[in-house]
């Protein structure tokens, strides 16, 4: 029996052939792909300036540049996540500390940001910046996070790499809106793919001069940055310390052939996620918040089981070749975190969600009998 994975990308042939065009025809890197996706992108988000960089880590690292973090600052996030969204800040040298979830939804919760905003105030150790994570494709509560970030003039950025094609009070996923800088995801079980590949968004056009500065290397062409006269034509001047996080041209084809079809494939996903709701209605688990349901993009679907059933409850689904997940272990329970500060450190939504969280598959190629197998495999161990 084939293993259904808990995520997969779905390719056709437009998708190939828009490759091997660029193959056979155009600049493998550097070329026009690469702008006409981030043109894309703007046109699908609503944002005003675009950064398609090599992967969602490169694109976190790029906006905490962008933000002037470094030595002696604190970054907050949310510890439900991949390990990027706390070591983008720790590549600049800042410090990290982490915010506790709704234990319903996984994402930060505000009146707990609130709390912790209130108790740094008074000690003088506001965060510099902090990094929503729109954990599972449903965007956090920015209006009211926001909110509370300008009255400490705190800056965010949205990770929103489980985010694209989802929507917040109607407006797009990534339009900032709310926040200082949003970061996508494209790797193969996101909402779209480019193979490997991340974006950056953002309305302030200072801030995406230095997205295309720290992500290139640092380095410019253009002669009204320069600190003397050019030299000729090949000129350029290294105006800062960047990196090489170009995205190809090839990787930009296939994300940007992807992009076209993003709405079908959020469709797709909350059908699938809509059958699992009607199949565990009624059954003893906690399903995923209902609240914004139609508004998620449905990176993942998440039920939460009693704790101490969980391991038996997942190698199970493991054993009959259903490729269940966990996401996440708590960045601060990482052996690299533990020997920096957070041996002792916990937080009690965070790790309430993590000790009893499966995640099954969803994915827009997953067909109805797979699914079916799913529930019915799931129904038969916890019933």
């Amino acid at each position: 029996m084939p293993i259904i994975p808990y995520g997969s990308h779905s390719i056709n042939d437009d998708d190939v052939d828009a490759v091997v065009n660029v193959l056979r025809n155009e600049f493998l890197t550097q070329g026009q792909q690469v702008p006409a996706f981030e043109d894309a992108l703007c046109q699908y988000t609503g944002a005003k300036f675009c950064t398609a960089v090599n992967s969602a880590t490169s694109g976190l690292h790029v906006a905490c540049l962008a933000l002037g973090v470094g030595q002696g600052d604190i970054i907050w996030t949310s510890a439900n996540s991949f390990a990027a969204s706390a070591n983008c800040a720790r590549y600049c040298s800042a410090d990290v500390d982490f915010v506790d979830i709704d234990a319903k939804t996984g994402n930060i919760c505000p009146d707990l940001l609130a709390q912790k905003l209130a108790h740094a105030a008074s000690s003088e150790m506001l965060p510099t910046a902090l990094i929503v994570v729109h954990f599972s494709g449903l965007s956090c509560e920015m209006k009211q996070i926001s909110k509370l970030c300008a009255e400490h003039n705190i800056k965010i950025i949205e990770d929103a790499a489980h985010g694209l094609g989802g929507t917040y009070e109607n407006q797009p996923i990534g339009c900032c809106q709310y926040s200082d800088l949003a970061v996508l995801s494209f790797h193969p079980v996101k909402s779209i793919t480019s193979a490997e590949g991340g974006a950056i968004l953002t309305n302030q056009p200072t801030l995406a001069e230095k997205c295309q500065l720290f992500s290139k290397h640092g380095i410019t062409r253009d002669i009204f940055k320069f600190d003397k006269a050019s030299e000729g034509d090949w000129y350029y001047q290294q105006l800062a310390l960047g990196f090489n996080y170009r995205l190809s041209d090839l990787h930009a084809a296939l994300g940007r052939s992807q992009l076209v079809r993003v709405d079908n494939f959020i469709k797709k996903r909350r059908i699938i996620a809509e059958r699992y709701f009607d199949a565990f209605k009624d059954m003893p688990i906690i399903l995923p918040s209902m609240e914004s349901a139609n508004e998620s993009a449905w990176h993942l679907y998440i039920v939460q089981v009693e704790v101490n059933k969980r391991h038996d409850i997942f190698s199970f689904l493991r054993s009959k070749d259903i490729g269940v997940n966990v996401h996440y272990i708590p960045i601060y329970k990482h052996p690299y975190y533990q020997s920096s500060g957070f041996e002792n450190y916990s937080l009690n939504n965070t790790e309430l969600y993590y000790s009893r969280a499966i995640s099954l598959p969803i994915f827009p190629n997953l067909d109805n009998a797979s699914q079916q197998r799913v529930i019915e495999t799931l129904r038969h161990v916890i019933l």
